[in-house]
């Protein structure tokens, strides 16, 4: 399925916010934005309101757009939080996900192991993003679900970003695998534990790639 320009914008504007093109408190102005990128200002404000809802920009009435960079205490705190929801999830699903939901779950990781094949980070995390709905979907709670969700779109830059390690991707794969495997088994326990590490590795391999992207922008 073809890509939204707006998602594929804001893909490119993320970047430009973690590489410091754009600093921290900068005025995302719509008109130079929509030249930038050859585009109307429609798909501009579109991309906008994604960044909005991950909280890397900040939109202020009367005022603009402007980059608002989380802070490394910040995001610690969001990825252990993370973290500890989807382990419950993970250990509700263990005695609750249907036959069908774990056929699902093989497929998207089979999509995953061919974006790893491709060293595809990007279409990775789009299925990476369907595995952890699934996930989600299937802890048979819907607060729960839609707290996961809520918080997932505030991580998702963050997420998606830190795939493009060198190696990540197969740990990440790995990682999957061992989830599946253990909600097979009915064992909440090794699914918590197992998604917990999963998440709380992201944030970890984050925080290295900030630091290197720091460094190129030096």
């Amino acid at each position: 399925m073809e890509r939204k320009r707006s998602d594929i914008i804001a893909d490119e504007l993320e970047g430009l916010i973690f590489d410091g093109t754009f600093a921290n408190s900068e005025r995302l102005d719509e008109v130079q934005l929509a030249e930038r990128f050859s585009v109307s200002r429609t798909p501009i404000r579109e991309a906008l309101q994604r960044l909005a809802q991950s909280g890397l920009v900040e939109q202020i009435p009367r005022r603009g757009v402007f980059v608002r960079q989380p802070g490394p205490v910040e995001l610690i705190e969001m990825f252990e939080v993370m973290a500890e929801l989807e382990a419950v999830c993970a250990r509700l699903a263990a005695s609750r996900i249907s036959d069908d939901a774990l056929k699902d779950l093989h497929d998207t990781n089979a999509r995953c192991n061919a974006a790893v094949e491709a060293q595809d980070s990007d279409g990775y995390y789009r299925e990476n993003e369907r595995f952890h709905a699934i996930l989600y979907r299937q802890s048979g709670n819907s607060f729960l679900e839609q707290e996961c969700a809520r918080l997932h779109r505030r991580l998702q830059p963050f997420r998606r970003i830190q795939l493009r390690l060198r190696g990540r991707l197969k740990q990440s794969m790995a990682e999957h695998e061992a989830i599946v495997s253990a909600l097979e088994d009915g064992d909440g326990d090794r699914a918590a534990s197992a998604i917990k590490a999963h998440v709380a590795v992201q944030g970890e391999k984050f925080h290295h790639l900030m630091a290197s992207l720091k460094s190129v922008a030096a």
